[in-house]
């Protein structure tokens, strides 16, 4: 069943193995979550050995939830504001610069349109892509096969349910593209 799921195609949720696999992860998620945030090493070390992969200076407030942690990458400089949950049954790929507001959610699984199929556990779960430097707002919410080009920001509450472009504003239910983002929306703090 991990096979299948990991390569995108349909498999059952509540198979032995993977409810193991989440069980492990929701023993460590307790772990994590209960750490005082002033512990920062004891928090990163706990989440560098849970995620798949995880850049320099990766911090994740509390509460966070994942299914897996494994399938999991965040590039360097990554914030994830509190509430965040990444339901991780296909890969999450997140980039470089990336920060989360508050309860933002990613999922990947999708479950069977069919009410038989659905009731059994079936589901399939398809990979999130999220792209270098994109400020994702918080109350979010990122659905299965997702990606987000880099140098774009997700404004507050919007649900994103198809591919977004690179240097956009996107917002709404669902989500599209509100306009680009241009070198007139630069201050010139940077410089």
């Amino acid at each position: 069943m991990k096979e299948l799921m990991l390569a995108g195609k349909y498999y059952v949720s509540s198979d032995p193995e993977l409810t193991a696999e989440r069980e492990r992860a929701k023993d460590a998620l307790f772990d994590f979550n209960a750490i005082r945030p002033t512990r920062r090493a004891e928090r990163e070390a706990l989440i560098r050995g849970f995620f798949g992969h995880v850049g320099a200076n990766c911090w994740i407030e509390s509460p966070f939830n994942c299914d897996y942690g494994a399938n999991i990458s965040v590039g360097d400089d990554f914030y994830a504001n509190a509430g965040c949950c990444i339901l991780d049954c296909a890969r999450v790929t997140i980039g470089n610069n990336v920060w989360f507001g508050p309860n933002v959610g990613i999922y990947t699984p999708e479950h069977s349109l069919d009410a038989a199929e659905r009731t059994a556990g079936w589901e399939r779960s398809l990979p999130v892509t999220i792209g270098d430097n994109v400020w994702v707002c918080g109350g979010v919410t990122i659905t299965a096969g997702v990606t987000i080009g880099a140098n774009s920001v997700i404004a507050a509450g919007a649900v994103v349910i198809d591919d977004m472009p690179a240097d956009s504003l996107v917002g709404g239910v669902p989500a599209r593209v509100i306009r680009p983002i241009t070198e007139a929306d630069r201050h010139g703090l940077a410089h």
